[in-house]
C-alpha cells in the first residue's frame, strides 16, 4: 500500500514538472501585407511590426487619401479562398475598420476624379431577400439626371461569386456622357452557397433579376431614371442571366417553374405592392429594349454542371437559346464580345446562339476581341485585373454604350 501511495506521488510530481515545461499554446497570429497604393495613400492604425504579423482578433483602422485629381475608388483586404483563388473585402469610404483573422492584404485603389466627380452613387438598395443574403443594387446616376434610360448590369462568377461591386468599373464607363442610369445587381448564388439550408436553383437567380428589375423599375424616377427604356447587359454568368431576362420575360408568371408538367413560368424575387403579376411582366418585356450578354452561355448543356436537375424541359426553360423570337413579334437588339482567348467561354459557345438571332431576324453585332481572356469587364482591387480593364473594358464599354444609343437615343 505505501509502496502504491509513493509510486502515484512520484507520478503526480513528475506530472507537475512536465506541466511547468510543456509549452503553451501561443495565440494565433496572422501576416498582414500592405499593398503598395498609387495615386494616393493610405494609413493603417495600430502601425503594423516589421515581419506584418498581428495577434487574431486585432482591429485595424485604414484610413486612405486621394492625391489631387483623383478620389478614392475602395479600401480592401483580399485573402486567399473563394471561387477564383482570392476573395477581396472592399468599402467605399474613407475609412475602414479591418478584423485580423487570417493572413491577407490591404490595399486602398483610386481613380481619376473625372470619372467619379458627376456621380451621385447609392450603394446596397436591398430589393428582396429570398434566402440568407438581402439581395442589393448599387445605382449610378449622373448629377442632374432626368428621365434617362436604365441601363442594368448583371454580375458573373460561375452562377456562385461574386456580387455587385465588381461591376463598378463598367457601371462607371457607361454612365460617363451622362445618357444612362446605371444599376448594378446582385443575385443569389446556386445550391447552398450563399448559406440557405435549401439549394438555390437556377430558374430561382433569373428570378432574382427580375425581381431586381421590378424594384429598379418602381424606384427609377428617384434617380432620374426613365423605367420605360432599359438596356440590359451583364458578363460570364450574368451574360446568360442578362439574356435570361431580355429573352424569357414573356415567361413571368404564377403558374410555378416545373410544379405542373409543362408549366415554366418566373415569378419575380420581389413584386411591388398592388401590381399583378402580368402587370410586372408587360411592364419588364416592354421596357428592355436592347441587351449585352457578355462572353457567356446562352444554353443550359454547356453549364449542366451548375444545376442539379437532370430534365430537358428545365434545361429548357432556363436556355435563353431556346426562345428566341422572331423580330416580327419582338425585336431585341444584341450587342455581344467575347476575348479570342478565352480559355471558359469557346467562340462556337456564342456563335450558335448568334446564329439563332440572325435566323430570327434580330438584329445581333457579336465582336470578337482580339488578345482578350475572360472577364475582362470585371474590376478588382488588383493591379493585374485593373489593367486589363483599362487595356479592353474601357474601349468595348464605349462601343456597348454607343450600340445602347443606336436603340435609345
Amino acid at each position: 500500500m505505501k509502496r502504491a501511495i509513493a509510486l502515484s506521488m512520484v507520478i503526480l510530481a513528475t506530472s507537475i514538472s512536465w506541466a511547468k515545461i510543456k509549452p503553451q499554446k501561443t495565440q494565433d497570429m496572422y501576416k498582414v501585407t500592405l499593398v503598395s497604393p498609387q495615386n494616393g495613400s493610405y494609413t493603417v492604425s495600430p502601425s503594423l511590426p516589421d515581419d506584418g504579423m498581428l495577434a487574431s482578433g486585432t482591429e485595424l483602422t485604414v484610413r486612405a487619401n486621394p492625391f489631387d485629381g483623383y478620389s478614392l475608388d475602395a479600401i480592401y483586404y483580399t485573402y486567399k479562398g473563394g471561387m477564383w483563388g482570392t476573395t477581396s473585402v472592399e468599402n467605399f469610404t474613407p475609412t475602414m475598420k479591418i478584423t485580423v483573422d487570417k493572413d491577407m492584404s490591404v490595399g486602398a485603389t483610386f481613380v481619376k476624379s473625372d470619372l467619379v466627380d458627376n456621380l451621385n452613387v447609392t450603394h446596397d438598395v436591398v430589393y428582396a431577400q429570398p434566402g440568407v443574403k438581402p439581395l442589393k443594387y448599387d445605382v449610378y446616376s449622373p448629377k442632374g439626371a432626368k428621365d434617362l434610360p436604365l441601363a442594368i448590369i448583371v454580375h458573373g462568377g460561375g452562377w456562385s461569386s461574386n456580387n455587385e461591386d465588381i461591376m463598378r468599373g463598367l457601371a462607371r464607363e457607361l454612365v460617363m456622357g451622362g445618357k444612362y442610369v446605371v444599376f448594378s445587381v446582385d443575385y443569389r448564388w446556386v445550391n447552398t452557397l450563399d448559406g440557405d439550408k435549401e439549394p438555390n436553383a437556377m430558374h430561382q437567380l433569373i428570378q432574382d433579376v427580375f425581381g431586381a428589375i421590378a424594384h429598379i423599375q418602381e424606384h427609377a424616377t428617384q434617380y432620374g431614371g426613365d423605367p420605360t427604356q432599359i438596356a440590359i447587359t451583364g458578363d460570364s454568368a450574368g451574360g446568360h442571366l442578362s439574356a435570361s431576362a431580355a429573352i424569357l420575360c414573356p415567361m413571368i408568371g404564377d403558374g410555378g417553374f416545373g410544379k405542373a408538367n409543362g408549366v415554366y413560368e418566373y415569378m419575380p424575387s420581389y413584386m411591388p405592392k398592388g401590381k399583378t403579376v402580368d402587370a410586372v411582366k408587360d411592364g419588364i418585356t416592354e421596357a428592355i429594349k436592347v441587351v449585352a450578354p457578355s462572353y457567356g452561355p446562352f444554353n443550359a448543356s454547356d453549364f449542366k454542371q451548375f444545376m442539379p436537375e437532370v430534365e430537358q424541359a428545365y434545361f429548357d426553360a432556363v436556355s435563353p437559346a431556346m426562345h428566341v423570337p422572331n423580330v416580327a413579334d419582338r425585336a431585341i437588339p444584341h450587342f455581344i464580345v467575347r476575348g479570342t482567348e478565352d480559355p471558359l467561354i469557346p467562340n462556337g459557345m456564342v456563335q450558335g446562339y448568334v446564329d439563332l438571332l440572325k435566323e430570327n431576324g434580330q438584329t445581333v453585332e457579336y465582336l470578337q476581341v482580339d488578345g482578350a481572356g475572360h472577364a475582362f469587364f470585371d474590376w478588382k482591387p488588383d493591379a493585374q485585373t485593373i489593367t486589363t480593364f483599362d487595356k479592353y473594358g474601357v474601349r468595348y464599354a464605349a462601343e456597348m454604350k454607343s450600340f445602347f444609343d443606336s436603340v435609345l437615343y
